[in-house]
């Protein structure tokens, strides 16, 4: 019997090849003639860039960029090939590389990803995919733009500085410097957000708070968003105030359209391509997935809903475990989900239960383990 573990991580707590170990160390314990394949996954958010180069061949870059502060820090992007690159924007521009008081959205640049890129484009990538997920920023990709020469100026024609609280300066937008290689590069923004770019449901009234926003700190970078894509139409003739997915990474996914004329795509789904993953779910029996909550948000675009999607069209049996369950996953069932079971077993409060993920993780494979010896074999 064989088994493709393609799970999530379990944000703070584990990440997608921890959770796949556990459950691996699980199954085993009570199925031992199981044959275990393990896929860690991503949608575009933090792990994009092990996942894809744990499942294909390729190199990972190491490089100094600036950090969200502007502090230099040593990140990381993979090359595929010698043409195709990923860059996961939180190597350089991620929430978790702040701690909790350090995080403020005023401030914080994606400068440090372009960096990446343009090492990337240096190189001589000509397809470079952007994982766009677990940023610490809301500067609609201006810092991310600056690195690769274009260049956002003031009334008085100085350059504006970093961070979401400047975007409002902005007077003109000069693209005459911008990277050579990103002439004829192909772009592709790989997200699960479909937030739009300004408004209630755009990047920072959405996304803000977690960053470190204030109320008064999210009215004002929306309004500089909306000021951004004022300039930007104004510019360069782009109108990305109402894409789906221009407010994912704090209006990163704008900015790829925008600046680098790129194109927002589905993580997942992506994903799913890049490693293919329709060669190797036809040679197992089960598959599971997973991610640390599952709700009525996990239908749209998230890991689980991908990865059953695609398990399904070739009639596998797809079990999913969550650190979590919310409410409304019925849906969920008709995306391909045979069984969905929580790690939670018995009353704890969600401390105990991130520090003992693993745990309660290798407890629910060897669940699996006997579910599947005694059900299906």
């Amino acid at each position: 019997m064989k088994i493709l573990i393609a799970s999530d991580s379990f944000k703070g707590s584990l990440s997608s090849m921890e959770v796949a170990d556990s459950l691996e160390k699980g199954i085993l314990t009570t199925y031992e003639d199981a044959i275990i394949m393990k896929i860690p996954m991503a949608d575009g958010g933090e792990g994009t860039l092990d996942t894809i180069l744990s499942s294909i061949e390729g190199e990972k870059i190491s490089l100094k960029v600036k950090d969200p502060l502007g502090n230099l820090i040593s990140a990381s992007y993979g090359l595929i090939d010698k043409k195709t690159a990923i860059v996961e924007m939180a190597q350089a521009s991620g929430i978790t590389l702040l701690s909790g008081e350090k995080r403020n959205p005023l401030l914080t640049t994606t400068y440090g990803t372009g960096e990446l890129i343009r090492d990337a484009l240096d190189k001589g990538a000509s397809k470079i995919y952007i994982g766009l997920g677990g940023s610490a920023t809301n500067d609609g990709g201006v810092g991310m733009a600056q690195a690769l020469g274009i260049s956002f100026k003031d009334i008085n024609g100085d350059e504006v500085g970093y961070g979401g609280r400047n975007l409002i300066k902005i007077h003109t937008i000069d693209t005459s410097n911008i990277h050579p290689g990103l002439v004829n590069a192909e772009i592709i923004g790989i997200s699960d957000v479909n937030n739009i770019l300004c408004g209630e449901y755009g990047a920072s009234y959405v996304f803000g708070p977690q960053k470190g926003g204030s109320r008064e700190d999210i009215e004002l970078l929306d309004k500089n968003l909306f000021h951004l894509s004022e300039m930007i139409k104004k510019h360069m003739g782009h109108d990305i105030s109402n894409i789906k997915g221009a407010g994912a990474a704090g209006g990163l996914g704008g900015g790829v359209l925008a600046f680098l004329n790129g194109r927002l795509e589905s993580g997942v789904e992506r994903i799913l391509d890049i490693i293919n993953f329709n060669e190797i779910v036809g040679d197992v029996d089960f598959v599971i997935t997973g991610e640390g909550k599952m709700d009525s948000q996990t239908k749209y675009g998230k890991v689980p809903s991908g990865v059953a999607k695609r398990s399904k069209l070739f009639h596998k049996k797809v079990i999913a475990v969550a650190g979590s369950i919310g409410d409304d996953i019925d849906d969920l069932y008709d995306l391909g989900i045979d069984i969905i079971l929580g790690i939670i077993d018995k009353p704890m409060t969600i401390d105990f239960a991130i520090k003992n993920a693993e745990e309660l993780v290798f407890k629910t494979g060897k669940n699996i383990g006997r579910m599947i010896k005694q059900m299906w074999i």
